[in-house]
């Protein structure tokens, strides 16, 4: 059984019922198992700053699927919300990226994990410390550690109705 984190973004139609529906269907697909999430949260724009806020998560799952095909799976559940990506770190109705599969590492034309920029993004890390604050990172530190590194000043925590 592979251990998979994910990280979800979005910042057009309705952001936070982007967000919610994609974890419905995460939660309900017949691969994935022990599925869980962290809070949600707001925060500013990576690249262009002439767009809106997102809205980020970071999810836990187990599934037999192995990389390309949990890929695969994740790119579907995009297509089905619409995705639009008008650029390059541009606005987004839905964005899931593999963050971690087991401790591996990947190097494929389409799929590089660890992802390439979680380290660097507080959107990534805050969520993940929800998740797995022991959780080992390939820089040697714990997700608690590497938190501390980071400017996470622009999250807010959505306050779920």
């Amino acid at each position: 059984m592979n251990h998979v984190y994910i990280g979800l973004g979005s910042n057009l139609d309705n952001p936070l019922a982007q967000l919610k529906s994609a974890l419905e269907d995460l939660k309900k697909h017949g691969d994935i198992h022990n599925f869980t999430c962290s809070s949600l949260y707001s925060s500013k724009p990576v690249g262009p700053q002439d767009q809106p806020d997102y809205i980020n998560a970071v999810a836990y799952f187990n599934t037999e699927l192995d990389g390309i095909a949990t890929l695969d799976l994740l790119q579907n559940i995009e297509q089905a919300h619409r995705r639009i990506r008008e650029r390059h770190w541009g606005p987004r109705t839905l964005d899931l990226d593999i963050l971690l599969f087991n401790q591996d590492a990947i190097e494929l034309p389409r799929l590089t994990v660890p992802h390439p920029f979680m380290l660097e993004r507080g959107f990534v890390i805050r969520p993940l410390l929800d998740l797995a604050p022991e959780l080992l990172l390939h820089n040697g530190k714990t997700v608690a550690e590497h938190v501390s590194q980071l400017d996470t000043s622009d999250l807010v925590a959505i306050k779920e109705a």
